[in-house]
């Protein structure tokens, strides 16, 4: 992330790095077992419960909750494993607020729900503090299976793989995995190097080799794929990034969000990440979230985020939007951007008011403009080089039932592929549906 000349308001150090590590500190710190206990007590272990619905992984969320008010935190912990093997990471960035603690008991009669991700995160950290891995593995099967990407649904659907019995070789382009757990994700939600440790943990059940360095379309083709290996799951993700469609976009200092996130959690020294004054977020979803609060904490005096719609349209929860807030995040909403302005790099963001009608987004004419070092670009991600021979639908992997694309032994989940929410806690599911129904294919196959 260039430090611009011609952009003066662009500096690092903007913060001592004692202030720097308080801010990037853990956002919720974690509970204590008396804690943990009190929460737990909460629950009303609800025969049909609502939050088990609302989960994408389905975890028995009262069971596991009843065994940590039983004292049997492993046992909590091996509950929520054996629907989400990525449960620490999922208690530390699902949207809870949209989907279990929405769904509780608890929120519809007093407004506080139970504390289902904080207690998730007890549990799971309680064992992976073991160092145990809570699942062995099946009898040797003599499959092999290839799968390309390394982020939570590749991730799942390697480690079902594996406890089946199977060989799995995981690539991925770039040179660490975990994919958004470990590049794309707010540094402050997921401190302490947590995202590594967690794969680390995971291969712990055998079976997975890891091949970084390797992409789809340069060191790697589906073709040698489908000859090498019995199957092949596909989870790309989204490695391509919206453009704005406005004049002077290609300026320096507009950033693509995602890179700056990227560049944030692989940084070794925070207080050398160059950061504006005057800081533009666009966007109305996660990534513009954590880039807006991210460029508050690195020290930013003006941050702010514009969305061209109303909030209440935001892809972001209504509580990530209150934090930003909170944050000194200064949201504008129902605006477009149609000029970035400057000489070589960014000074200014044109935004015209716009307004819907009947679901329509039109422009009124009217345009401000925003004082702007840095402006970065949270508009939404695309698949990049989807595999020749693949069927498409809507920008992405077509998919049917638990994973399978149009190509005979090949399966696709997460962010490329269609269908579902692009959320943690859903590829996930999708990743560990795959195996299943890979697994299941083999076996037809060969007995």
């Amino acid at each position: 992330m260039p430090n611009s000349p011609m952009t003066p308001g662009v500096a690092a150090q903007r913060l001592p790095v004692e202030r720097l590590a308080e801010n990037f500190s853990d956002l919720h710190p974690p509970l204590d077992a008396h804690e943990a206990a009190v929460a737990a007590d909460r629950c009303y272990f609800c025969h049909d419960a609502p939050c088990i619905a609302a989960c994408p992984t389905a975890i028995d969320i009262p069971l596991f909750i009843r065994e940590i008010q039983a004292g049997r935190p492993d046992a909590a912990a091996r509950t929520i494993f054996s629907q989400n093997i990525l449960g620490g990471m999922c208690a530390r960035v699902c949207p809870t607020e949209t989907l279990c603690e929405q769904a509780c008991v608890r929120e519809a009669a007093e407004g506080r729900p139970v504390e289902i991700g904080r207690l998730q995160r007890f549990a799971t950290d309680h064992a992976m503090a073991a160092n145990e891995h809570p699942f062995t593995r099946a009898a040797p099967t003599g499959r092999r299976i290839a799968v390309v990407g390394a982020g939570p649904a590749g991730l799942a659907c390697a480690h079902r793989l594996a406890m089946k019995g199977h060989e799995v070789v995981v690539y991925d382009a770039r040179p660490r995995p975990g994919g958004l757990n470990e590049y794309g994700i707010a540094a402050y939600k997921t401190p302490g190097g947590f995202a590594g440790a967690e794969v680390d943990w995971l291969l712990q059940i055998g079976g997975i080799t890891l091949d970084c360095g390797k992409a789809l379309g340069r060191e790697l083709s589906l073709e040698g794929l489908r000859e090498e290996f019995d199957a092949v799951f596909l989870a790309l993700g989204l490695a391509g990034v919206n453009a704005l469609g406005a004049p002077g976009e290609d300026m320096g200092n507009v950033l693509n969000a995602v890179d700056f996130i990227a560049e944030l959690r692989q940084a070794s020294d925070l207080s050398q990440l160059p950061i504006g004054r005057d800081v533009v977020v666009i966007g109305g979803g996660m990534t513009a979230i954590d880039a807006a609060v991210q460029a508050k904490l690195l020290g930013a005096l003006n941050v702010t985020l514009v969305y061209r719609r109303g909030r209440e349209r935001m892809a972001a929860s209504a509580y990530e939007q209150e934090l930003a807030a909170a944050k000194g995040v200064h949201i504008v909403t129902n605006a477009r951007p149609v000029a970035v302005h400057g000489n070589g790099a960014v000074r200014e963001v044109e935004f015209e008011y716009t307004v819907e009608e009947g679901g329509a987004l039109k422009g009124t004419g009217e345009t401000f403009r925003l004082k702007a070092d840095q402006l970065f670009k949270a508009i939404g991600q695309r698949l990049e080089g989807a595999p020749e021979g693949l069927k498409t639908e809507g920008g992405k992997i077509a998919v049917t039932g638990a994973g399978r694309t149009s190509l005979e032994g090949v399966w696709a989940g997460g962010d490329c592929a269609s269908g579902g929410d692009d959320l943690t806690v859903t590829a996930v599911a999708e990743g560990r549906d795959a195996a299943e129904d890979i697994h299941a294919a083999l076996m037809r196959k060969g007995g």
